[in-house]
């Protein structure tokens, strides 16, 4: 992956994840697993369904400290079962 983060952001900075997956209540808590595993923290997420509730948005604001955290944060939200993408 080749971002650009490093030419835009300052690190550490906060930096928001929105999460798409289909609607599963343990999404959120397998959202916070990754997060904990690469950057622990004390988050609220954000939990907002579909209009037709087929899917759900899980949006997390975590302090990231390179590019490259970035990157792995997005790769392993990614691989989440039920993760149809993540911005």
């Amino acid at each position: 992956m080749n971002t650009k983060f490093d030419e835009y952001l300052e690190f550490p900075c906060q930096f928001p994840f929105k999460v798409l997956g289909l609607a599963d209540e343990a999404l959120p808590d397998r959202v916070m697993v990754v997060l904990q595993q690469h950057a622990p923290g004390d988050y609220v997420p954000s939990v907002k369904p579909s209009s037709k509730g087929t899917y759900i948005s899980v949006t997390v604001t975590t302090t990231v400290t390179s590019k490259e955290h970035i990157e792995l944060l997005y790769t392993e939200l990614a691989a989440i079962d039920g993760v149809r993408g993540v911005l």
